[in-house]
């Protein structure tokens, strides 16, 4: 992409930016607390994040993730409260990446031509749209309603059977049915109504690895229990089932990353994943921000980096990633155009949180 000019990205979150509701009733519905959808980013409101200097807005929670609300009447499968955190849920764990939130949508059977309106818009302003993907996790639930024509959904032909096979999708735990986590500190799901999935219960069998790597058939309650880990063609062992990248290719562009994945087998959730970044490239959106990509091996992102640069030279990729000794491997093998971590920022809040400093 073009570095010339200093990049200023604007992160919203897209459900609350145009909600003025007040209620903040805890665990209330979309009726009670409100919600923003993609129209209230109207023309003034983007004229005047451009004028901050904003170059880039990224526009968090689109992917439709796992969700309380009924959209059976739009095709949409409801999701079990007993592994969704929240009534909105979590961004986080995306159940269909080929559409959008149906919450943010005033329509939802047109959720993603209001949101193709929004780009639009904001590429109307001089601005540039980034969307999250999440490669490292989907939800424990995914299921697409909109899928591409010869797209299978993620584990649809995996071999169940086996705990790791190089191109099943998820990791198993054989024989073992998933059991939902034990709660704690009183806690129960939409805050104890009453709501006819709820019974302690989520079928899965066999279990899948949680997202944040438990390998356990009922996982902890603080663990990422509402996703699943994606398998990346790495055993569980830790060794890898792909072709690695030559040492020297840290000098590489990524137009010769591409060159050089073009004669591999790579394992089915790469094109799965290229397949979906692809997909959005096409629709309009200018790049990606990644979620965790420090938990999927680096070979992945120059595989799929290389196949968006290709389509897009200008896309930009942001890379969220904590451990500073991998900052190189992911810029100049894994082609990503920046990384960050949120670390500092984390630890500011809660200091002024606890009362020790303000803002």
């Amino acid at each position: 992409m073009n570095h010339n000019h200093k990049t200023v990205v604007y992160q919203v979150f897209t459900r609350l930016f145009g909600n003025t509701n007040t209620t903040n009733k805890p665990w209330g519905s979309i009726e009670e607390n409100g919600v923003g959808k993609f129209i209230d980013f109207t023309d003034k409101a983007l004229e005047e994040i451009k004028a901050l200097g904003v170059t880039h807005i990224w526009y968090t929670g689109v992917p439709h993730h796992a969700l309380i609300r009924d959209y059976t009447a739009y095709g949409i499968s409801n999701d079990d409260p007993d592994v969704v955190k929240g009534r909105a849920g979590s961004p986080y764990a995306v159940k269909d990446y080929y559409n959008v939130n149906p919450d943010l949508a005033v329509n939802p059977a047109e959720r993603l031509d209001e949101f193709k309106a929004l780009v639009d818009r904001t590429h109307r302003h001089g601005l540039k749209v980034i969307i999250d993907i999440v490669p490292n996790h989907v939800a424990r639930k995914y299921q697409s309603v909109s899928n591409p024509e010869g797209v299978e959904d993620f584990g649809a032909s995996d071999d169940t059977s086996l705990e790791y096979a190089r191109d099943n999708n998820f990791y198993y735990i054989p024989d073992k049915s998933f059991i939902v986590p034990t709660p704690l500190h009183g806690y129960l799901p939409l805050g104890g109504e009453q709501h006819p999935m709820i019974d302690g219960r989520f079928y899965e069998n066999p279990a899948k690895w949680t997202g944040n790597g438990s390998r356990l058939p009922q996982p902890d309650f603080y663990d990422w229990y509402e996703t699943v880990k994606v398998n990346y063609g790495v055993r569980p062992d830790g060794s890898y089932d792909f072709d690695t990248l030559p040492e020297d290719f840290n000098k590489k562009t990524p137009a010769e990353h591409f060159d050089f994945w073009q004669d591999k087998d790579v394992p089915d959730s790469w094109k799965k994943f290229r397949d979906i970044a692809l997909y959005w490239i096409d629709f309009g959106i200018d790049g990606f921000r990644y979620d965790m990509a420090e938990m999927v091996p680096v070979e992945f992102w120059s595989y799929m980096n290389s196949a968006i640069k290709r389509r897009n030279p200008d896309a930009f990729l942001l890379a969220e990633v904590y451990n500073p000794a991998r900052y190189r491997d992911y810029i100049h093998l894994g082609k990503m155009d920046f990384l960050y971590d949120k670390v500092e920022l984390y630890d500011t809040l809660k200091f002024i949180m606890q009362g020790h400093g303000s803002t």
